[in-house]
């Protein structure tokens, strides 16, 4: 099969919905139904292993998340875990009970299904772990997400889809929680980055000029309109002091 970028990455996107499906692992099987014919070179082999190390995806086994996990991931774990260890353990009629009230709108069974449902987000929890934020966060959000998802159950046809519901919406919500991090810090680094930049450029034209410089010196010498240069000042609280006050 002739290689196409397009499909190429629509292949890494079902690989990735089917692992997390099955605890974040492929089997080689799967691998080869979805890439097989494609006469992958080695880059490309190397691409699709690069993308499932990145999300934490094993091959015929579960990925370790323990290399993944910092100290204060580790910390805040063994903490949380001994507290959910208090909970009062719940048999597998007793929690198909709960869920049959969740499904009839109870309120007290929708609680209690949240509870149940606790240690199953933090094993989720490590499945994202080691992608820049804390296993302390993600919980959080997962554990925001169930709370709203019982809420939700009318949607489910049957109470064998109350679990998978439940679970899809905590990985979701990770998921974007993840993105929006990423994307925040990208623009604090791009915004930092500017700053930076305007601040060693004012301090080189200081030093070379023996004066302090004006806005329009910056932004000529950077290529950048005035407003971005006085932008970068103000970001910086006014403490470049190469440059002219305005």
């Amino acid at each position: 099969m002739e290689f196409n970028q397009q499909t190429f990455m629509a292949g890494l996107e079902q690989l990735k919905e089917t692992a997390r499906l099955q605890g974040n692992m492929l089997t080689k099987e799967q691998l080869e139904e979805v890439f097989g014919e494609w006469g992958l070179d080695a880059r490309q082999r190397g691409l699709i292993q690069d993308y499932l190390n990145r999300n934490n995806i094993g091959i015929d086994e579960p990925a370790d998340d323990r290399e993944k996990l910092s100290g204060e991931d580790v910390s805040f774990l063994s903490m949380y875990l001994t507290e959910l260890g208090e909970l009062p353990h719940v048999t597998d009629g007793e929690k198909r009970a709960v869920m049959m009230s969740a499904l009839a709108q109870d309120k007290d069974a929708q609680a209690k299904l949240v509870e149940i449902y606790l240690p199953d987000v933090v094993a989720i929890s490590k499945l994202y772990a080691g992608q820049g934020v804390l296993v302390e966060d993600l919980i959080g959000e997962g554990n925001v997400a169930l709370s709203m998802g019982v809420t939700m159950l009318a949607c489910v046809e049957n109470i064998e889809e109350v679990e998978g519901f439940l679970m899809k919406m905590v990985m979701d919500a990770m998921e974007a929680f993840i993105g929006d991090d990423s994307d925040n810090r990208e623009i604090g680094e791009a915004v930092l980055g500017r700053v930076n930049e305007v601040n060693d450029k004012a301090k080189e034209l200081y030093e070379n000029l023996l004066r302090k410089v004006t806005i329009k010196e910056v932004a000529d010498e950077l290529g950048l309109t005035q407003d971005k240069v006085i932008e970068a000042v103000k970001l910086s609280a006014d403490h470049i002091d190469y440059i002219e006050e305005t």
